[in-house]
C-alpha cells in the first residue's frame, strides 16, 4: 500500500517531521511494506458483494507491532456533576476518584483505548465504519493529548478507491478531511495527521 495524501491540522505532519522524523519514516515503512492483493482475505457477506473478496486491515495492524508500537489505555473517573468533572478533569485518576467520593457522588470508571503509541504519537488504523473517526479524532486522541501522553496523533484511512473494495459503511479520507476542514482551524484542539492509503 502506499500513502496517497495526508492533512497537517494544527502542524502535527510539522511536529513530526521535526521531533519525529523517525517514528514518520516508520509509519511509511509500515505502509509500504502491506501488499495490498494479499490483504484481500474478507469474504463478504453483503447482498451487494456477496463472495466478493474484500480488504482486511489486520495486515498493517501486525506492522504497527512488529515496529514495538502498542495499544495504550488512558483511564479515568466520571460522574454525572459537570462542576466536579472540571475539577477532576486534569487529576490523576486516583486523585479523581477521591475527590468525586469525598464530594458524596459516586465515580465511574471509564478508560480510552488506541491501537497504537510510541514515544507519545499515537496511531489509529481506522477502517471501520464511519462513526469510529470521529470518536478517535473527538474523543481518543483528545482525551490522550489533554492528559498528556501523545503530542500528535495519526489517522489512517483508506483513501475512496481503497474504501470501494470494503465493507460497507467504511469512512474515506476524503470525506473525513472535508468533516475535518468544516470544523474550523482549531477543532479538535490537539495536532494531527490525517493519512489516506491507496492500494
Amino acid at each position: 500500500m502506499k500513502i496517497s495524501e495526508f492533512y497537517s491540522h494544527l502542524n502535527g505532519l510539522e511536529f513530526l517531521q521535526v521531533h519525529k522524523p523517525r517514528l514518520w519514516k516508520e509509519i511509511k515503512e509500515v505502509v509500504a511494506s502491506v501488499d495490498a492483493q494479499k490483504c484481500k482475505t474478507k469474504v463478504s457477506r453483503e447482498k451487494r458483494m456477496k463472495g466478493k473478496r474484500l480488504f482486511s486491515p489486520k495486515a498493517m495492524e501486525k506492522g504497527f507491532s512488529n515496529h514495538d508500537w502498542s495499544e495504550r489505555r488512558a483511564s479515568y473517573w466520571v460522574t454525572k456533576d459537570a462542576k466536579l468533572i472540571r475539577k477532576t478533569m486534569h487529576m490523576t485518576p486516583e486523585q479523581q476518584k477521591l475527590e468525586i467520593e469525598a464530594a458524596g457522588d459516586t465515580p465511574i470508571y471509564s478508560y480510552n483505548q488506541t491501537d497504537f503509541v510510541k514515544e507519545r504519537v499515537a496511531v489509529e488504523v481506522q477502517f471501520g465504519k464511519y462513526s469510529f473517526v470521529a470518536y478517535d479524532l473527538f474523543v481518543k486522541h483528545m482525551a490522550f493529548f489533554v492528559g498528556d501522553l501523545i503530542d500528535v496523533g495519526i489517522e489512517i484511512l483508506p483513501m475512496k478507491e481503497l474504501q470501494a473494495g470494503m465493507s460497507s459503511g467504511v469512512s474515506y479520507y476524503e470525506g473525513e478531511l472535508y468533516n475535518l476542514i468544516r470544523e474550523g482551524r482549531g477543532v479538535p484542539a490537539v495536532p494531527l495527521v490525517l493519512v489516506g492509503l491507496a492500494p
